[in-house]
């Protein structure tokens, strides 16, 4: 729980390889920051935040962790801040026409043409896993991979009714974008975090555009998704901090993992950076694009063997048959193939239910 405690927004500046883009689509301009350059035919890293935030006091900590650069030295990262939410950003005119989640996830594909990118890895926060899900339902062939952080694949569900109550005896936008991030025991024993975030959403974004965009996701529609669905059923990690998934029981078991976490509040990627790097290693292990990373601060012996298992399942054979990192390899059998060669009981499982790795951190 120390962890949580020394969370502070100081590795926001920008690097000096970051270009950024402002980029017009059919529903209005977005922020886009990109990060190295597209390696060969591989697939970029593309983010997307939750409400209250921006790609930088969302994802720099999670991409500034040291261990994290032993695997993104292999893929460029493209940040997308979602209309009006960059820092500096100006205020809407009167009567702007914020655009809907759908249509957030809509212009993605101009960004991507725009950057002459051809594919990406998705990774997505709350509100931003929700338009990243979108995105591949509507576009699977843009996208090869998702990581879906506290996803809700619902119409306003009870996250957002919580946040809802807690609006009810304030009028703060501030208080009710934490009360989404953050649950009532994290409010009231994690001070410095919540303080921390408390001055970015205050300060750092504008608090018009950020009330257009809450009101965006608190109108969103249910995903809808049915089995089998091409793009969000292949190659999909989902953390979550605890209970049951909702998203988990929607995709195609064989290609899903869920990635439990313990003690780890609404923002694993910032209080536990360590945890999901090492989950999202395997995970792009698994669809065969670089070889086998020894993470220096973490190794599997910090994980459960049989949860380990379950998240790596079939992709065992990756670190052998990659080489250079840019074998041939199949999206839609990656998941597939060499259930067998696990040689575990929990191999047994994986083809029957959604794979869960539960880590406690």
């Amino acid at each position: 729980m120390d962890e949580l405690q020394d969370v502070q927004l100081t590795e926001i500046k920008p690097l000096l390889n970051d270009k950024e883009h402002d980029i017009e689509t059919a529903f209005g301009v977005v922020h886009v920051t990109m990060r190295g350059i597209p390696k060969g035919n591989r697939p970029v890293i593309l983010t997307y935040h939750d409400i209250g935030l921006n790609h930088k006091s969302c994802f720099n900590a999670f991409f500034n962790f040291e261990d994290m650069q032993e695997i993104t030295q292999h893929f460029a990262v493209c940040h997308v801040d979602a209309p009006g939410q960059q820092e500096g950003a100006p205020p809407f005119p009167s009567g702007y026409q914020y655009p809907s989640m759908d249509e957030l996830a809509e212009m993605l594909p101009a960004v991507l043409t725009h950057l002459n990118l051809r594919s990406v890895i998705g990774i997505g926060l709350g509100a931003g896993a929700y338009v990243l899900s979108r995105f591949a339902l509507s576009h699977p062939d843009l996208v090869e991979g998702l990581v879906l952080i506290n996803v809700d694949p619902c119409a306003k569900g009870w996250i957002d009714w919580a946040a809802s109550k807690f609006s009810g005896w304030t009028t703060n936008i501030v208080d009710i974008v934490l009360a989404h991030h953050f649950g009532h025991e994290e409010l009231q024993a994690n001070l410095d975090l919540i303080q921390t975030y408390r001055l970015h959403i205050a300060q750092d974004i504008n608090q018009d555009n950020l009330q257009l965009f809450l009101t965006s996701y608190n109108s969103r529609r249910d995903l809808e998704i049915e089995r089998p669905v091409l793009g969000i059923n292949e190659n999909t990690l989902l953390p979550f901090q605890d209970g049951e998934h909702e998203m988990g029981r929607m995709v195609q078991p064989a290609s899903c993992s869920l990635l439990q976490m313990a003690d780890c509040g609404g923002l694993p990627q910032v209080v536990q950076p360590g945890k999901l790097t090492e989950a999202f290693k395997y995970f792009v292990q698994g669809m065969g694009y670089i070889p086998y990373v020894q993470l220096s601060h973490l190794s599997t012996e910090s994980v459960p063997a049989a949860s380990m298992t379950r998240l790596i399942r079939s992709r065992t054979h990756s670190s052998s048959s990659v080489g250079s990192g840019e074998s041939v390899r199949s999206r839609s059998h990656t998941s597939n193939h060499g259930e067998g060669s696990v040689g575990t009981p929990d191999a047994i499982d994986l083809q029957e239910a959604p794979q869960t790795m539960e880590v406690s951190c």
